[in-house]
């Protein structure tokens, strides 16, 4: 086991933070003791509360530098793929083109409406086709704010070094993350529904050579990406599929005025899928009778704040008040 000490022992009744065989446990480094206990470690801060009959034991692991601690299978997390993906065979291989592009960063952009289907893209993608390039791990961020992107990185140094998370803080854990994707290559970071460029501006700027596929309503920010691909609504023959697969799952239903509807849903997937799986929980339902429950009474939903919606927003709005 590596001699580092994390401070020097104090007097009987203070915090001890010291390398070496500590409670009769080895090989470990333990943390015990009473108030604040502060350590840096391989350039990670260490912040910890101790009270006097408690101690923190780190496996020697632990402790290692970060350009020395090797991703581990398994620790790739990404959300649930639906299983009613439908089209969007351009933008699938648009992304299989920029990755086959070498030298600097990988950096993709999926921009579009609320609703149209961005997150849905690049989990499909990374689940399906990015396996091929041997990309390790594949780690999802939630990068709707910088407090969210912080959260993320931390959840990857837990999943790196689980025993960690019991000394280090959510901010040293995620300069831990930080660090090691710094120190590593191969892998890949999809940053989810970027509102902000600057939740994310410290990840670009320390990880140059870095893989991200980034998902955003955001449209003129990109100018450093090598792909920015716009996703619009589906194509009619696609919302209807999406439609059809869901709400007659089990076959044999009456699927009149589908077409209409998707029409109508503005073949925008996410409210597509709504209506779909009300249709699916209400099988005498059909589409042309949901249709006419979307049209009755329009008046109270734009009373609502329906003058400030996006064409998107609105369908959706429409699709949850029915």
């Amino acid at each position: 086991m590596a001699k580092w000490r994390w401070g020097r022992r104090h007097d009987p009744g203070k915090r001890t933070l010291a390398g070496g065989t500590a409670g009769g446990v080895e090989p470990a480094q333990q943390v015990s003791g009473s108030g604040n206990a502060n350590a840096t470690h391989g350039g990670i801060a260490v912040t910890g509360i101790y009270n006097d009959h408690s101690s923190v034991v780190l496996p020697p692991e632990a402790v290692r530098p970060v350009s020395e601690v090797k991703a581990r299978p398994g620790l790739d997390n990404l959300p649930y793929r639906t299983a009613h993906f439908v089209g969007r065979a351009a933008e699938l291989d648009r992304l299989d083109a920029a990755m086959k592009k070498t030298g600097g960063v990988w950096l993709q952009a999926v921009h579009g409406l609320g609703g149209v289907g961005k997150s849905t893209l690049a989990v499909h993608w990374a689940a399906t086709r990015a396996r091929k390039y041997r990309l390790a791990p594949i780690r999802w961020i939630s990068a709707d704010s910088a407090a969210s992107v912080e959260q993320s990185l931390a959840a990857l140094a837990t999943a790196l070094q689980p025993a960690a998370s019991k000394a280090l803080t959510v901010e040293a854990l995620a300069e831990y993350g930080m660090q090691w994707l710094a120190t590593h290559s191969g892998w890949l970071l999809i940053l989810d529904n970027v509102n902000h460029l600057a939740d994310i501006a410290p990840l670009l700027a320390r990880l140059p050579h870095g893989r991200f596929l980034i998902t955003s309503r955001l449209a003129t920010v990109w100018h450093d990406a090598a792909e920015v691909i716009r996703l619009d609504a589906l194509q009619p023959d696609e919302s209807l599929a999406l439609l059809t697969r869901i709400a007659n799952a089990g076959g044999g239903r009456d699927l009149s005025g589908a077409a209409e509807l998707c029409a109508d849903l503005g073949h925008l997937p996410l409210a597509v899928e709504q209506a779909a799986a009300y249709l699916a929980e209400n099988p005498l339902l059909t589409p042309t009778t949901y249709l006419d429950l979307l049209r009755q009474n329009p008046g109270p939903l734009h009373q609502q704040g329906g003058e400030g919606f996006t064409v998107a927003e609105r369908t959706i709005a429409r699709i949850w008040r029915a």
